[in-house]
């Protein structure tokens, strides 16, 4: 089993250890890129921040620790699914994320 070391933040390619990816559905509004783009970079830290799409459905794609925040607010935003949460530091070390 690996041995994992504590990561800073700024120095460390992985620190934010989470590859976090879902899909969220229009539920009863329309979904807004921006405003989920503008909520998660004021609320949650991390880096390579995607968010893509329309009205219909939005793909977002976050680099954190704590992808369980993330996912609860999206889950606010509209019906989330094809929910991918992968651990970068475990595939780095060859095992599976």
């Amino acid at each position: 089993m690996a041995d994992f070391v504590n990561i800073d933040a700024e120095d460390d390619a992985f620190a934010y250890r989470y590859d976090t990816q879902l899909l969220i559905d229009r539920r009863d509004e329309d979904l807004d890129e921006d405003k989920i783009q503008d909520y998660i970079m004021e609320h949650f830290e991390g880096n390579s921040l995607i968010v893509a799409g329309d009205e219909e459905i939005i793909k977002i794609h976050f680099h954190t620790n704590e992808p369980w925040k993330v996912l609860e607010y999206c889950n606010t935003v509209g019906e989330i699914y094809d929910i991918v949460v992968e651990d970068m530091i475990r595939q780095s070390a060859g095992m599976q994320g």
